[in-house]
């Protein structure tokens, strides 16, 4: 079997603007670090409990006493790619579970201060795809042009050390301030493959987009954060983090790592040292918890995340090119709701829900096939028993019901193709009194 060089170029070029990344939650953000900020959906502005609002509210690091807290999440996502449309076929991602630590500390900063110091390092964000090798449109006689085999692959690490410091200012206000030192790493890949052979498996690259030698960089930004007590049973809190501005991330490429389009003709890109500019959004974040009675809590919370400003669009830059990725997100206001009710002197349990919009519409689907950030609804419950005077152990679990999104069906590059996501988590702490 024979095919045209028009067939095999209006393949990949069917195929040619894929947006590498991934993640999901609220866009790439976990709704909370720690087993408390989870079991009540992030819900958390107003309603610090552990020491993981360092990175959070910092103003809650001197609301929450002496405390020391050491949390493991396991984090298992399942997500789906869908040709069935184009001629293709689906397949499940091969990675699914992925450990989430966190640690944090908080004390004042001599006895009897208003003054607290803390801070940690968290696990706040991260993922990753991992899709073999998958047909995604049948071979078409008329043009004639070979069926086409896509695999994908991406991880994203990302790390938030928070030194912080709360001021009791006085019996009703509360303020914080935090550095954020951030760690991120990341490596993704996306490539087509033609059959030229009719074998079942694709023998000729037509499109590439190869940076799956790791790159990672380190950020820095910086949150100021807020509590007032209204009267003794409602608190108001708020926290503001700014953009997390990090250096480029420096990638190594071979010749043909990167395919450009640019020209309408399949090129490979030349060998060189090729940078993407990724930084991490800014977000601003209100809440209010109310006691009803000395048992019961409820807090809710309203957040904005400016992912326009840094997943609206991007691109790798090389010796005289630049590539764009454009994964074309919008901003995200995240609604979160959490129910806190002390049990016992040493049983609380807990309930929360987290609600945010996908960050893009189906007509960014072919752009975030290894990016399924469309997940919007959290169900989670968790809660902690005290030991002692010192110890006490907590857990949450979370269900995020799986959502499809579907490319519309004249989508100039991948019609009908389909992405879909669940979630569940569990997670563990350990925390200690001083």
């Amino acid at each position: 079997m024979s095919f045209s060089t028009q067939g095999l170029a209006a393949l990949g070029l069917a195929v040619a603007a894929f947006s590498p990344l991934a993640h999901a939650t609220n866009g790439y953000q976990l709704i909370g670090v720690g087993a408390y900020q989870k079991s009540l959906g992030g819900a958390v502005t107003a309603n610090p409990g552990s020491a993981m609002t360092a990175v959070a509210n910092p103003a809650g690091i001197a609301r929450i006493g002496r405390r020391a807290d050491f949390s493991m999440e396991a984090f298992m996502p399942d997500r789906e790619v869908d040709f069935t449309r184009l001629g293709g076929a689906s397949q499940d991602s091969s990675v699914d579970l992925y450990g989430v630590p966190a640690i944090g500390w908080t004390a004042p900063v001599h006895d009897d201060s208003p003054v607290y110091f803390g801070g940690g390092m968290y696990g706040t964000s991260g993922m990753g795809v991992d899709y073999p090798s998958t047909r995604i449109m049948a071979a078409n006689p008329a043009v004639p042009s070979p069926a086409a085999y896509w695999d994908g692959y991406s991880t994203i690490s990302f790390w938030q050390m928070a030194p912080a410091l709360g001021w009791n200012v006085n019996d009703r206000l509360t303020l914080g301030a935090a550095v954020l030192i951030d760690y991120q790493s990341v490596a993704f890949k996306q490539r087509m493959m033609a059959d030229t052979t009719a074998d079942g498996s694709g023998d000729m690259v037509m499109s590439n987009f190869d940076l799956s030698r790791s790159a990672s960089a380190f950020g820095l930004g910086f949150s100021l954060g807020a509590l007032y007590d209204v009267s003794p049973s409602v608190t108001v809190g708020a926290y503001y983090k700014s953009e997390q501005a990090f250096d480029p991330l420096e990638y190594n490429l071979s010749q043909g790592d990167i395919t450009d389009f640019s020209t309408g003709v399949p090129t490979p890109l030349p060998a060189g040292r090729y940078e993407l500019d990724l930084d991490y959004p800014q977000q601003l974040s209100l809440g209010v918890a109310v006691r009803p009675t000395d048992a019961l809590t409820v807090s809710l919370d309203v957040r904005w995340i400016d992912w326009s400003a840094t997943m609206g669009k991007l691109s790798v830059k090389g010796p005289g090119v630049e590539v764009p990725m454009d994964p074309g997100w919008d901003d995200q206001t995240v609604y979160a709701l959490g129910v806190a009710w002390k049990a016992t002197e040493r049983l609380n349990l807990r309930a929360g829900y987290n609600f945010a919009e996908a960050p893009f519409d189906e007509d960014k689907v072919s752009r975030n096939l290894i990016l399924p950030a469309i997940v919007e609804e959290h169900y989670t419950v968790g809660a902690d028993y005290r030991f002692n005077g010192h110890w006490d152990l907590g857990f949450h679990y979370m269900v995020v019901p799986e959502k499809t999104m579907h490319a519309p069906s004249d989508d100039p590059m991948m019609p009908g193709a389909a992405i879909s996501l669940s979630e569940r988590s569990f997670g563990v702490n350990i925390g200690y009194r001083f």
